[in-house]
């Protein structure tokens, strides 16, 4: 995979002359971006296990969600740039500490930087599974691109209605583009496999995250994952929504799920038939679930 004369990772083919220094909609240059790598235990169980998920951090987000619980990485401020060949070993690094897996948080702006850098690695003893932990909004070419890098696909599904798309992400129609790439994530993988310690070893997991407010909008994506894809997908529906949006703008924003919308959601799950499902339960909410971008491990 390569970065090309103009950029076009993104649903926005922004065109930005990476090559030549100059930055796309996203943030990203030439190198990759890193705020932080090191073991992570807040990922589904699945993902993390007890010894931790192998997690990289990358700067810069093509999305823009106005309730980004990580700005301080996904508007590009924190993060060093590594060339590939130290990405490499970062992957190398992790995989000395005991991580499960290598977890590559909002990758795809990277994803030439990222697959140079897992041919190096897998030439030097890199064995772990490839997490790609992605929004969502991504082009089913990009997705396609990196077939051979992706064993497990952990994918955020926001919204069905392309309004709230466009209105909290500054992302046009969300719903057909991550559809699409949500199509081509399960047919890479197939159905998830687990190992003897119920660690996913291929798959996709999609996570939905509970909007104050919005809980029709999550019973209709709901519906169609269960519709479309079945017991194919594990689905995880998270109520840690953490209210740091202060712009006027969005005043439904400005508070925390309440139970009993949650409840309301995951008994709409329930009622499908859904069974492969994670579930958050009351604690998930709060800043100390931002872990620090203090480039460890960079």
């Amino acid at each position: 995979m390569e970065l090309g004369e103009k950029c076009a990772l993104c649903p926005r083919k922004c065109g930005a002359k990476r090559l030549l220094g100059k930055t796309g909609f996203c943030g990203g240059g030439k190198e990759a971006k890193v705020a932080r790598a090191a073991l992570h235990f807040w990922e589904e169980p699945c993902i993390s296990g007890e010894e931790g998920s192998g997690t990289v951090f990358f700067s810069g987000c093509t999305m823009r969600c106005v309730f980004c619980q990580n700005k301080e990485i996904s508007r590009g401020e924190a993060g060093k740039n590594v060339s590939v060949e130290r990405l490499s070993k970062i992957f190398l690094e992790l995989q000395e500490k005991g991580a499960n897996n290598i977890n590559l948080v909002t990758p795809m702006h990277f994803a030439p930087q990222i697959t140079s850098a897992l041919d190096i690695a897998r030439k030097n003893g890199l064995s772990l599974p490839i997490v790609w932990n992605t929004g969502g909004w991504e082009l089913p070419e990009s997705v396609e691109a990196v077939r051979d890098y992706a064993d497990i696909w952990l994918s955020d599904f926001k919204y069905f209605d392309n309004s709230l798309a466009e209105k909290f992400s500054d992302a046009k129609n969300y719903f057909e583009i991550a559809s699409k790439s949500l199509e081509k994530m399960v047919e890479q993988t197939g159905e998830a496999v687990f190992d003897d310690e119920g660690m996913m070893k291929k798959g996709v997991i999609v996570r939905h995250l509970v909007l104050p407010g919005h809980t029709d909008d999550s019973k209709k994506i709901l519906r169609w994952l269960w519709e479309k894809f079945g017991e194919k997908i594990w689905i995880s529906i998270m109520n840690q929504y953490t209210p740091l949006c202060s712009d006027e703008r969005y005043p439904e924003l400005f508070r925390s799920v309440t139970d009993e919308e949650y409840d309301e959601v995951i008994d709409f799950a329930l009622s499908l038939g859904i069974e492969n499902a994670f579930v958050q339960e009351g604690g998930a909410v709060g800043e100390s679930f931002i872990p620090p971008f203090d480039l460890e491990g960079v």
